[in-house]
């Protein structure tokens, strides 16, 4: 047995140093350096020139054949969408979220419906096999067939599955596992990495589909080193408010699918129901028309979803007046407050703003530009918008209005949720006509404002 190695390792990047220092040198975070002792036991491999030995032999890339994916469904479509259509037998799908959100709650649910027609294990690190077969109970779900085991220690678990042959493992949670080549505790960065490698060549080498589920920190990223997300093939991660009923599901990394693929469900008794039709939920309003709030189409990998846009502008008795956004990134709102005042007169130096998504939907694309402007402008002269007028659109520092991919389909899908007007980017108009909707197309942000206010005044006329 050799002799036991003091490093200290990064738990941000992983990075391991013989000494310690206050600031890690290759991600440059700050106090993140914990002492470990790492002992290896492998047999080194055969070198020849100062280089591993092995058989791997150099190929054509036009001699490689391949098959096409096949696939099997979770059971839940929600799940299936965000996974890219379904399980692809061997990959490796890490899935992380806050305590309590449901992570462990989904894939048991997806277990039990899976085990009627696949061999399935469930391996839980965290929970007692009493604990698990409580909620299954509670959930009402079928347990003739799934599958169970209490084990830390990743070489009893290869060990376990390779006896069992399932073709869907889950591993809860990877930060409780622990491996007899290291000496570190479990949970720390070695540990978690060398855990997850052993398990990613278990599941690469029988074609076992592996479930990892992930901690996270208080700024929700993956707990562990970052090389954890390079390991697995598809990265989930669970959100939602705690004193919400929806989750949201996202892909980050998809090596079988689109990326930022969004899934919607709700939380209920029985456990987690997943939700057909997202925009229909996000757009549950009171039916009161009010100033600084409507609605937007934004892309979710691979279909739009109609989320509403709230803004709220109040006068400022800071010196610096606040810009506070949940569901947008803040430095963007300072961007678009800047256009605004420069391109449209409309100064806003003196006021508060604050911009909220609703649902807990997060917008990562360019197209919300231009309704956060326009939300804001309505919140700052009191003008409720119509809430049947969708709209979206990039807005560029010239104040120009730039065009957004899939725009005709996003018009189509609220034209199926009764939209009967929509500002879109010029460059977006297509010569088929959407029955019942009146299209405006806009080049600069000044055609915009103006065209709203034509809208405003044909609600007062209306009025």
């Amino acid at each position: 047995m050799s002799k036991p190695k003091r490093v200290y390792s990064c738990q941000s990047c992983g990075g391991q140093f013989l000494q310690w220092s206050g600031q890690c040198s290759e991600c440059l975070a700050w106090n993140s350096l914990v002492e470990e002792n790492v002992s290896f036991s492998a047999r080194a491999l055969p070198r020849m020139n100062g280089y591993a030995a092995t058989d791997a032999k150099i190929t054509d890339l036009k001699n490689i054949q391949f098959s096409e994916i096949e696939r099997f469904s979770s059971r839940i479509k929600e799940l299936d969408r965000v996974l890219g259509g379904g399980i692809v037998p061997g990959s490796v799908i890490l899935m992380g979220g806050d305590p309590g959100i449901g992570k462990s709650t989904l894939l048991l649910q997806s277990l039990c419906q899976l085990s009627e027609h696949h061999s399935v294990l469930y391996i839980t690190g965290e929970e007692s096999l009493q604990q698990v077969a409580l909620r299954a109970q509670r959930l009402e779900l079928p347990q003739q067939k799934i599958r169970l085991l209490t084990e830390t220690r990743v070489e009893s678990i290869v060990s376990h599955a390779l006896q069992e042959k399932p073709q869907v493992l889950v591993i809860d949670s990877i930060q409780t596992m622990h491996t007899d080549l290291l000496q570190s505790a479990p949970g720390a960065v070695g540990q978690v990495r060398e855990s997850a490698m052993q398990l990613t060549r278990l599941a690469k080498q029988t074609g076992i589909a592996l479930f990892l589920v992930g901690h996270v920190t208080k700024d929700g990223a993956l707990a562990g080193p970052r090389v954890l997300e390079h390991m697995v093939d598809t990265v989930l991660y669970f959100e939602g408010e705690a004193d919400s009923r929806h989750r949201l599901i996202r892909s980050v990394k998809n090596r079988f699918g689109a990326v930022n693929e969004l899934g919607v469900f709700v939380m209920t008794e029985k456990g987690l129901r997943e939700v057909s039709n997202p925009s229909a939920m996000l757009l549950s309003r009171s039916g009161l028309t009010v100033s600084g709030s409507l609605v937007t189409a934004t892309w979710q990998g691979s279909r739009p979803l109609l989320v509403e846009v709230q803004a709220l502008v109040d006068s400022s008795h800071l010196g610096n007046p606040r810009r506070v956004t949940v569901g947008l990134e803040s430095n963007r709102l300072g961007m678009l407050l800047a256009v605004l005042h420069r391109h449209a007169g409309i100064m806003t130096y003196d006021q508060d703003v604050f911009i909220n998504v609703v649902g807990g939907v997060r917008l990562l694309e360019t197209s919300a530009d231009l309704p956060v402007l326009l939300a804001v402008l309505s919140s700052l002269r009191n003008k409720p918008f119509p809430e049947d007028c969708l709209v979206f659109g990039e807005v560029g520092l010239s104040g120009e209005i730039r065009p957004v991919p899939n725009g005709q389909e996003r018009l189509r899908d609220a034209a199926k949720h009764g939209f009967k007007s929509a500002i879109i980017p010029k460059a977006n108009m297509s010569k088929q006509v959407i029955n019942g909707m009146t299209v405006f197309p806009v080049a600069q942000l000044t055609e915009a404002l103006d065209i709203t206010r034509q809208i405003a005044m044909q609600e007062t006329v209306k009025d």
